[in-house]
């Protein structure tokens, strides 16, 4: 089952992909996508529902980010050994953990807002995990259990912000836009495997980057079971896994996001995003 939110930023209403391909209206049924109905009992109650009774959405309508109600979105760094490479930095012995604030949700087709100052603004397709079970103390065994799905995310970054000024990783992934997710919420019954899903991010047409989650180095299912060592997962919480190498950092030269410029980027079975930079203010 593939799940939506669509509508004006801040009033998203709740939908699904029909088996047609269309977009319907889920509003009536529950009140979004987020909280219980991301519970393996709340997703069983929306697969109950024929998709044909249900009313389209508008054509045209944004697409919002495909989980409301988020209260952690928490990131992976270095989770790719080729990617740390071309950062110049080791794969660490443990997962490297920071936050990406929730004011930086977005659609996955709305814009990159390219913030006042930055000359870094740089691009990181993910796999994005949604959490639908809360949990504590999850052994690896039962991790994905706890997981309602997958998504496509990209962890825009500005890496001057990130790495240059003083203090942790924060401000520099979480200025507005900086987390594009969606364009569904893929059910997890729908991804077999999550390490195995082959992942791209291109640039005005020219391909960036070109991965698989095989590659990653500590795998989604350990992920969950680790981050829950250290606190409650909750439904609607999300995890952004680390991306593969060819990000704009890693070029030689550098390359970074300008104003006017086109980033798309998908996940094999997830859909795919298309941002438009543009300066702030």
């Amino acid at each position: 089952m593939k799940l939506v939110r669509w509508g004006e930023r801040g009033a998203e209403r709740p939908g699904l992909v029909a088996p047609d391909g269309g977009l319907r209206d889920l509003t009536g049924h529950v009140p979004d996508i987020a909280g219980e109905v991301l519970s393996d009992a709340g997703l069983e109650r929306l697969r109950a529902i024929d998709p044909s009774t249900l009313p389209p959405v508008p054509e045209g309508a944004r697409l919002g980010p495909c989980v409301g109600g988020i209260g952690k979105f928490v990131c992976i760094g270095l989770n790719y050994a080729d990617h740390a490479a071309e950062s110049g930095l080791s794969v660490p012995p443990e997962p490297v953990i920071f936050m990406k604030a929730t004011s930086a949700v977005c659609g996955p087709d709305d814009p990159i807002i390219i913030p006042r100052g930055s000359e870094k603004t740089d691009w990181e397709v993910e796999l994005a995990v949604v959490i639908g079970t809360r949990g504590k103390y999850i052994p690896e065994a039962e991790a994905l259990a706890h997981v309602a799905g997958y998504a496509v995310c990209n962890d825009v970054s500005e890496r001057a912000f990130q790495a240059e000024r003083q203090g942790q990783w924060t401000k520099g992934k979480s200025c507005d836009n900086f987390g594009p997710l969606g364009p569904w919420l893929v059910t997890r019954d729908e991804v077999p495997d999550p390490q195995d899903l082959a992942m791209w991010c291109e640039v005005n047409g020219q391909r960036m980057q070109d991965g698989s989650t095989r590659t990653m180095v500590y795998g989604v299912a350990y992920l969950v079971s680790y981050l829950s060592q250290f606190f409650t997962l909750h439904p609607g919480d999300v995890i952004s896994t680390g991306t593969p190498p060819g990000v704009g950092l890693g070029m030689k030269p550098p390359r970074f996001l300008r104003p006017g410029e086109v980033v798309t980027l998908g996940i094999e079975g997830l859909g795919r995003q298309r941002q438009v930079c543009v300066a702030d203010g």
